[in-house]
This record gives structure tokens, sequence and C-alpha cells, in this order.
């Protein structure tokens, strides 16, 4: 959420930003909702300082014996107390409004993310200091084939491992069954990510609800906007579409020490999105589902140290696919294509032989305090008295179906069986090959 005096201060500079993202102008409806408010509150407070001072008035009318006078004044305090008895259930409908209104509205692009409508205007990146050809000695180099590659459910479907239609039987569409092998280096990928970000990059494991309220959604932007994204249950509980919400809201309501910052979480979770937005796309195969793994990256920070924590979060990241040696670039999304609460966001494209083409595998976004706001996460800077909102940060390290399709595809061999890579031996225990 955004803060309302900054966008009162500076109402040019929120519209630009919201053009930037493909959203219409907003500053003029959201200042006139909060006008009307601050008028509101204006007049509750000229109210209660003329009752009071009325009321002192009334025992001065009364101890001179002027009747008439303090009559007139008691008429008035009585309508004054009647108007201040509606008007706290004028002001909460009316801060209401505002908070509704900034509810629904995206985030502040930083100001060197690239301006574009869509995917097609995201941007390789090569790291703050980078340079093309200091990335790609970096990165691990696309295999070479002396076979057409297939892909993913190609493989293993011929394998007898991946069974789509069992799935559909049980569940419907964009679901899978995965068996033997495949089922074993699913849940060798998902703990090989996790010792990697626990033992080496300093995150602390977590494991939390799949199942949560709505002020946790809210908190983290997904609803009211998305609702239709996600499941919902009976209870009126919704299931996780990523960990990103229960790590998040961790420090909810809480006040935070500077010294006790950054904290970093990882959660390795099943992840439910409905895909309302995504009809027709993917349809074969495991790319879309509505039930997924994924390791998720989160990190609390103060404001001077997000910027710097979001590259080092995008390596941790990167740190995935590199032990695992899979070919991958990075993008830096362009204001038309960042997600609803992001200031600036990485993705990470593994490459897929199979389809000759790079897909999403990750994706680090650095949020600023816009999360916070919603949460009421703050921390109390040393030697301060007062509190500052927290900036949050998330990424996936990483999505662990779409880091099976990546292995499955990347080590295929011509006979349609799949090698084992290096980091994933201590995991499968002794298997080397998957046929």
């Amino acid at each position: 959420m955004l803060d309302i005096k900054w966008i009162r201060d500076n109402p040019d500079a929120f519209d630009r930003a919201l053009s930037s993202r493909g959203v219409e102008p907003k500053s003029a409806a959201v200042i006139a909702l909060d006008e009307e408010r601050r008028a509101h509150i204006g007049r509750v407070q000229a109210a209660q300082e003329r009752r009071n001072a009325a009321s002192k008035e009334i025992g001065r009318a009364m101890a001179a014996k002027d009747a008439a006078t303090a009559e007139a004044l008691k008429s008035e305090v009585t309508a004054l107390k009647d108007f201040l008895g509606h008007a706290e259930e004028e002001e909460r409908r009316l801060n209401k409004a505002v908070a509704d209104a900034l509810a629904v509205i995206p985030n502040v692009p930083l100001d060197d993310v690239p301006v574009g409508r869509d995917e097609h205007d995201n941007v390789e990146y090569f790291g703050r200091n980078g340079t093309a050809e200091t990335a790609f000695a970096q990165r691990p180099k696309k295999r070479a084939y002396g076979f057409p590659p297939k892909e993913h459910f190609e493989l293993g479907e011929a394998l007898g491992q991946m069974d789509f239609e069992a799935a559909a039987k049980i569940s419907g569409a964009r679901f899978v069954v995965l068996k033997a092998g495949l089922a074993r280096m699913e849940r060798a990928l998902g703990q090989f990510m996790l010792d990697l970000h626990t033992e080496e990059h300093g995150y602390t494991e977590v494991q939390p609800p799949y199942l949560v309220k709505d002020d946790a959604l809210h908190g983290t932007g997904q609803l009211p906007k998305f609702a239709e994204d996600l499941f919902r249950t009976t209870l009126d509980h919704w299931l996780i579409p990523t960990a990103e919400v229960p790590l998040t809201n961790l420090v909810r309501e809480s006040i935070l020490e500077e010294k006790d910052l950054p904290l970093r979480f990882t959660a390795l979770t099943p992840c439910f999105r409905s895909e309302a937005g995504s009809a027709g796309r993917d349809t074969r195969g495991m790319l879309r589902q509505h039930q997924f793994d994924k390791v998720e990256l989160v990190s609390i920070t103060a404001p001077e140290r997000s910027i710097e924590e979001h590259e080092r979060m995008l390596a941790c990241a990167e740190a995935v696919l590199q032990r695992l040696d899979l070919h991958y670039r990075v993008m830096t999304l362009s204001t038309g294509d960042m997600g609803f609460g992001a200031q600036k966001t990485y993705d990470i494209e593994v490459w897929l032989p199979g389809q000759n083409t790079y897909r999403e595998i990750s994706s680090v976004s650095v949020c600023g305090d816009f999360q916070a706001r919603r949460m009421d996460a703050r921390y109390r800077p040393a030697g301060e008295k007062g509190t500052r909102f927290v900036h949050t940060l998330n990424g996936s390290g990483t999505a662990v179906g779409r880091c099976l399709i990546a292995v499955m595809e990347t080590y295929q061999n011509e006979d349609g069986s799949i090698t084992v890579p290096e980091a994933l031996k201590p995991y499968m225990r002794g298997v080397e090959r998957i046929g």
C-alpha cells in the first residue's frame, strides 16, 4: 500500500508511475477521498473543542444566574454530542474508503526499471556491475544434442513415471501424478534447494501453514484484487499461492530492532493457484499447474539495505541453476510486466531444449515498504525513539516443478533416459540414471 501523504505531495510523479504500468491516473480521485476524510476529521476536532468550551461556559452562565444563556449552551452541547455520536461511524467509513482505494493501486516502480507494456519490453540483466561477457562466463552453457531433444511430458510419459490421465481422473486438468524416479527427483530437488539456502546462504528454514486468513493475503497484496487466482475453502481460509504469504506475514503487526535485520526465511511448500487468467496457456505438461512445489526466499530489511539485498537474493536463486548446470538468463521486468506489489523484479529464465526456448523459473522482487504498510510491520532504528516501516523482498529459490522440467529436458539421453545431475546424486541414494 502506498503512502497517502506521498501521493498528496507528489501527484504528478504518482500518476506518471501508474501510467508506466498501464494504469490510468488516480491522484485526483484518491486525493479527493483523502480531503473528504481530512475535512471530516477537522470538523470532529472543532466540534470536540467547541463542546468542551461550551460545557465550561454553561458553568459560568449558571454561576451568573443567566438561565437563558445556559439553556442555549445546553442545546448547543446536545447538538454537538449528537453530531459526534454519528461522526465516529462516518470517520470509519471515510478511512475505509481511502484504504480500499489504496489497496488496489500497484506499487511505484524504481527509477531504473525499464518502461514497457509487457514481457516483450523486458531487458536482459547481466549483474549490477557486470557485462554480457562476464555473465555468460559464469552461467552454464547450452548443451548440444546429437538428436532432437524431447519435451518433458514426452520423456515422462514414455518412462511411465508422469501420468496426466490419472491425475485428471482424480482432480481434473492441470494436475500430474509423478512416480518412481521422477517423484524421487522432484523430492531431491526441493531438499537440495533447502540445504543450499540454509547451509550456505544464511536463510532460516520455516514450515508455515498452508491455509491463511484474509489479512495475510491482503498484507502481501494478493487480496482484494487477485481473489480469482486463489483457492478458497468452505471455512473461509485460503490455500497459499506461494510461501511468500505466510513467510512475510511472520513480521506483521511487529516492531523489530534494527540490530536483528535482515531477517531471511525460506520454506519448501506446495502452492495452489487457480490460474484463472491463463485459460488455454501451457495446457500440455507441468508448466502451469494448479498445485506445485516451490522453495521460497523472503527477506525483511532496513530501507537502506533493500536494493543490496535484492541483488543478493538474485545470486542465491542463480546458485541453484549454477549447481545443477542448467543454462539460464536473467531479465529485468518492464513496468508493464511486474507484479502488483513489486518495485523491481528480476526473472530467471531457464533454457528448455525440448521447447527450444527460455521459461521463467524464478522471480525475485523488492517491494519497498508496500507490503509493510499493509501489514503494519516496523522496526526501531538504532538510537531513535520512533519507528519506520521495514522493506520486504521475496523470490523463488526456485520453482521445484519447473526445475524438474529443466533437469529432464537438459539431462535427457537419446534412449529417453535421464541422467541425474551431480548436485542431486547425494539425494538420490545411488540412482544415477532414470530409465
